[in-house]
């Protein structure tokens, strides 16, 4: 995941430790990762895509072709990152784990799912706007490397 999420530059740029924190004593569940003390408030879900070896042909490589890392907080959820590995974009990978990820919160009578993306980054954007999400906000300067603004995206559940 941290190859993966290092190759792509409009990602979220987290530590080693805090990608490490989502699986320390996590239990795999129905195809997802579920952080130790789910159960309690808050919890992270993490949704893995790996390449099988028939894909091996059409995507050179192996391992992780995508994530979804999102954060249960009461009866919300934010997207913390998604990652796309470059040769499995345009796909439709992406808009399966948003799709997972929303599929989920319902079923967990979720009010909402929040997200920031970078200004700059219209594929990310698309994507969310097709998934139904409503951009509603800007913070400033929000990312680093490069200095970016961030557009707040919601997306209602009830």
């Amino acid at each position: 995941m941290i190859a993966l999420e290092r190759d792509a530059s409009a990602a979220a740029h987290w530590s080693r430790d805090r990608y490490e924190a989502i699986f320390v004593e996590a239990k795999f569940v129905e195809g997802t990762f579920v952080a130790a003390g789910a159960e309690r408030q808050p919890a992270r879900f993490a949704w893995v895509v790996e390449r099988e070896r028939e894909d091996s042909e059409s995507l050179s490589g192996e391992g992780i072709l995508a994530f979804l890392v999102a954060h249960r907080i009461s009866a919300e959820w934010e997207l913390e990152n998604i990652v796309v590995a470059e040769p499995a974009r345009r796909q439709g990978i992406g808009a399966l784990l948003l799709s997972e990820l929303i599929a989920h919160a319902r079923a967990e009578n979720a009010a909402a799912i929040f997200l920031e993306v970078r200004a700059s980054n219209h594929q990310a954007r698309a994507l969310y706007r097709n998934a139904g999400f409503l951009e509603t906000g800007l913070r400033e300067s929000y990312y680093a490397n490069p200095p970016e603004d961030a557009i707040l995206c919601s997306l209602g559940l009830y």
